[in-house]
């Protein structure tokens, strides 16, 4: 609730995030494989995915889930549900995935190389 209250409604840098989301990442003749992502953002081509105690059981099955969808082109960030406590700190971990997608442009007076 903590986290889709951060971003929903383009709350957070007005991105748009989606919530339980459906990520195909197997499509055979007769039937779709997919996970359900806690959230998804399109434009960022970013999950999030909050982590509670059960992680801590299935590591190998994360780390599956996790480079499954690394190859599909999407970026994971998993945030554990303790860290859900520190609103800002999650900010600013969701802000700085959107700057390793979209990072800053050069500004108009530097100097080119």
């Amino acid at each position: 609730k903590i986290v889709w209250e951060l971003v929903r409604n383009r709350k957070l840098d007005g991105k748009k995030f989606l919530r339980q989301h459906k990520i195909i990442y197997e499509n055979s003749f007769d039937s779709f494989q997919f996970f359900i992502a806690d959230f998804y953002c399109a434009e960022e081509k970013l999950v999030l995915e909050i982590d509670g105690e059960i992680h801590e059981f299935q590591n190998e099955y994360d780390l599956w889930r996790t480079s499954v969808l690394v190859d599909l082109g999407l970026r994971v960030l998993r945030i554990k549900n303790e860290e859900t406590a520190f609103v800002e700190r999650i900010k600013e971990k969701i802000r700085q995935m959107f700057l390793t997608t979209h990072p800053p442009a050069p500004s108009l007076h530097e100097e080119r190389g």
